[in-house]
């Protein structure tokens, strides 16, 4: 997305058209996700978008998870949330951690 179109959204829309660019196979972060749509304070504004849209917007909301290269999600989302990572070959640790090295999407054009 070109930075005047991008300037022309709400940061809602941006973090959604984002998020919706996550491809199989890779995860991004709360925080990469707010910086990227322009506001690298907004984690928690994310998550709430997320929450709100994932399921209306059919965004990849598996993909999203924390700066730590954990799921945020408890219990039935922690477990959900887990197996479709794995049936998209991401693998998870023992402990659940995400290596960001190998999965975290970095689009070109801005660090995630």
């Amino acid at each position: 997305m070109n930075t005047q179109a991008m300037q022309q959204k709400t940061f809602t829309e941006r973090v959604i058209d984002i998020i919706r660019e996550i491809p199989p196979g890779k995860v991004a972060t709360y925080g990469g996700i707010a910086e990227r749509a322009g506001n690298p304070r907004a984690a928690r504004q994310v998550a709430r978008v997320l929450h709100s849209s994932s399921r209306k917007r059919g965004l990849p909301w598996h993909r999203v998870i924390n700066k730590q290269g954990r799921i945020a999600l408890k219990d039935q989302g922690y477990e959900r949330q887990k197996a479709l990572l794995e049936a998209e070959g991401i693998y998870l640790d023992l402990k659940g951690n995400v290596d960001l090295e190998e999965y975290l999407w970095n689009p070109i054009g801005g660090l995630i």
